[in-house]
């Protein structure tokens, strides 16, 4: 099984990432650095394990998954002494994301680890997972017994204090005196979010006296499967984000997913730093439908049914929250929602459906534009392009009316020739991928036959993809929308568009970047040809993308030949902001046609009429100040403490989201093909100066050059 749309790496449920923020740490009076590993009682009586140990089996996983490593990641690399020492940062990041439950010196202690953990894990040696753990479950049970402390004492949120907020500035405690302050200002921060949500101080004080005893009795529960996956995806990710381990639990999990047809709200989540944060909005899904549900928004808490009760979600794991959030379809889930992780929580109630292949679907429409300077009127298609799909039974069993994107972007082009359109429009902005085939077949549409993609193994052999089919289905000017969102098969059309000099790639600077295809392998299968025993299974990098020209869309993406203003081109949510990204890289160039459609000159001059406009457009100037004000937000390293520094710097958070909600409903169309608001009118604009330039050049048709 192979993965090639997903924008972001599967965490496989870890437990750790998503527990460890929220119980921040600090410490109690006990014995500095050395407390005894004996019983404790954490929360309301869970005892934090005094000899936890590996399962029957888990010591040949870990020799299966070391020696896979080499033999089938792209890299070909070993797991030597840099991937231990990444391996035990991702573990360490895992447990305490924060920084808030560890002490400096079991940092330390544990940095004897780093040159050991790839030459323990090959002999099957777990002992480094085991001891790193038991020590975190010791802390959260001092954490624990510490909040209850603090939470009986007043809060004076009067007074000028504040909060790093960026884990990266932030630095492990040094004595229990600096570990009880940090604590001290968490809970401070906790309770002015709460109170933010128009809870009182006694409501706030019991929800997260309930939040941390929560959690800290999860912590104690974890078992030998979930500390296996947890400890070989903190190696694995030490090869690249998307290479991850799933223990038994997980895979048979995973297997019954992909068996059934699972409804829900149709949304991607991840965690961050304990939070869960939605990565992808699914096209046709329940959440797209309803509109307001974002990428990089927070999910806080879930509720079941109009009246039912909301559950505070805040350091759950990723799979309990999934499975709160799944259910039939037509039930109503709730979700307690902060936008872009900031501001009031918001209540959304989405009723749980499938995603419906229609509304995911290639859809079409031709708009009449008239152009805001020359006052001329141009036919422009549009095709809205939500993803790479296709029927592959129906494909298989050659069934005559199966459906695929290219069939669709096929017909809709065929129509808008009929009605004399003069430019068509691609927009693949909110497009993460799927069908690589696809991507082959529709780049096809409007090229002749030659080389779209080549794809290097593990090996380091290289081979090219083509479209073989003579003939194009549209050999007039084309504009092709990308954005951060759009990936992997997105980003092998947009790069091969302009790599034969097709068309222009209008957007965000530059596409996601993820230029790498993942395979499962069951590890039972893989090493003794049998599935009777679950190993669990390894999820690894095996391929790599390269674009015609022999660029990588690995890590740079496809850059845009025409910029636009956006949000999402300042988020963090493309390959680039992975830790350990593969790098780009080039392989050589394979002959291709060159349709010499972009001539740098005309390309100048788009430019310039471009940012004209957008510089007198009071949208778009808009729209640079709330990107200007999210760039700042997202560069603070601390947060006041003060309530009313608090309440005003919430204030302005919330005005700008009325402004995008306001923008958000601009958008939305009655069909929803095309969204009419200021960024889609420029880019309308964009096409219609290339139509016309183009013409002016006598380069209107790529059939010229042929």
């Amino acid at each position: 099984m192979r993965f090639l749309g997903s924008r972001f790496p599967l965490r496989h449920f870890p437990l750790a990432v998503a527990l460890a923020a929220a119980v921040t740490a600090s410490a109690t009076g006990a014995a500095f650095g050395q407390e005894q590993l004996a019983p404790k009682a954490v929360g309301n009586g869970v005892p934090v394990p005094n000899a936890m140990k590996p399962g029957d089996q888990d010591s040949l996983v870990a020799k299966m998954v070391i020696q896979l490593l080499p033999r089938k990641h792209i890299s070909g690399r070993k797991v030597d002494d840099e991937i231990s020492s990444r391996a035990l940062d991702n573990y360490l990041k895992s447990l305490d994301p924060m920084k808030l439950y560890f002490y400096q010196s079991d940092i330390d202690e544990f940095s004897r680890y780093k040159t050991q953990i790839d030459d323990s894990a090959l002999r099957g040696d777990l002992s480094p997972a085991y001891q790193i753990f038991t020590r975190y479950l010791t802390r959260v049970n001092d954490r624990l017994q510490l909040i209850e402390e603090l939470l009986q004492q007043p809060f004076d949120l009067n007074e000028k204090d504040t909060i790093v907020i960026d884990p990266k500035s932030t630095t492990y405690a040094r004595s229990p005196d600096e570990a009880r302050d940090r604590w001290r200002r968490q809970l401070k921060f906790n309770i002015l979010d709460l109170k933010d949500d128009k809870k009182t101080m006694e409501e706030a004080v019991d929800q997260l006296r309930r939040r941390y005893a929560r959690y800290a009795k999860r912590w104690a529960l974890t078992d030998s499967d979930e500390i296996l996956e947890l400890y070989l995806t903190s190696i694995t990710m030490g090869y690249d984000p998307h290479t991850t381990y799933m223990s038994p639990s997980t895979l048979n999990d995973f297997s019954i997913q992909m068996r059934l047809n699972l409804e829900g709200i149709g949304a991607a989540l991840r965690e961050k730093d304990g939070l869960t944060v939605v990565s992808n909005v699914i096209p046709g899904g329940a959440a797209d439908r309803d509109g307001r549900l974002k990428e990089d928004d927070h999910i806080v808490s879930v509720g079941q049914n109009a009246a039912g009760e909301m559950v505070d979600i805040i350091e759950m794991p990723l799979k309990q929250v999934v499975s709160l959030i799944r259910g039939k379809a037509g039930t109503v889930v709730k979700l307690g929602v902060k936008k872009g992780g900031s501001g009031e929580t918001e209540v959304y109630e989405i009723t749980r459906s499938q995603v419906q292949l229609e509304d995911s679907a290639a859809r079409g429409k031709v708009i009449n534009h008239v152009h805001p300077t020359t006052g001329k009127s141009l036919k422009i298609g549009y095709i809205n392009l939500p993803s790479f799909y296709l029927d592959m039974e129906g494909a298989k069993n050659n069934t005559v009316d199966f459906r695929s994107s290219t069939r669709d972007v096929r017909r809709l082009l065929d129509g808008f020739r009929a009605k004399g359109v003069e430019g068509v429009v691609l927009d693949l902005s909110r497009n993460g991928g799927g069908s690589l085939t696809e991507a082959i077949s529709l780049t096809g549409l409007f090229i002749d036959r030659g080389p779209v993609v080549q794809v290097k193994s593990s090996t380091g052999s290289v081979m090219d993809y083509s479209d073989d089919e003579a003939g194009v289905a549209w050999d007039g000017p084309l504009v092709v929308m990308t954005s951060k969102l759009s990936a992997s098969a997105s980003e092998i059309l947009a790069g091969a568009i302009k790599d034969y000099g097709r068309g222009i790639i209008v957007g965000d600077p530059a596409t996601h970047g993820k230029g790498t295809v993942q395979t499962l392998m069951d590890l039972g299968r893989e090493m003794f040809r049998s599935d009777r025993v679950n190993y669990g299974a390894l999820k690894v990098t095996l391929q790599q993308f390269y674009l015609p020209d022999g660029d990588s869309t690995q890590l740079n993406g496809v850059a845009a030949d025409l910029i636009l203003p956006s949000i999402t081109a300042v988020m963090d949510i493309s390959e680039s902001d992975l830790d350990f990204a593969l790098p780009h890289d080039r392989v050589p160039a394979v002959p291709h046609q060159e349709y010499k459609m972009v001539p740098s000159d005309l390309l100048t001059s788009m430019r310039e009429a471009s940012t004209n406009r957008v510089g007198s457009d009071k949208e778009f100037v808009d729209l640079l100040r709330r990107k200007e004000l999210y760039v700042r937000q997202k560069q603070e390293k601390t947060l006041s403490l003060n309530e009313e520094e608090f309440i005003a710097r919430r204030k302005q958070l919330d005005a700008q989201k009325e402004e995008e909600k306001e923008t958000l409903g601009e958008e939305k169309a009655a069909d929803d093909v095309y969204r009419d608001y200021f960024y889609n009118r420029e880019v309308l604009n964009v096409t219609h100066d290339y139509v016309m330039g183009l013409r002016q050049q006598n380069l209107a048709s790529a059939s010229v050059r042929r």
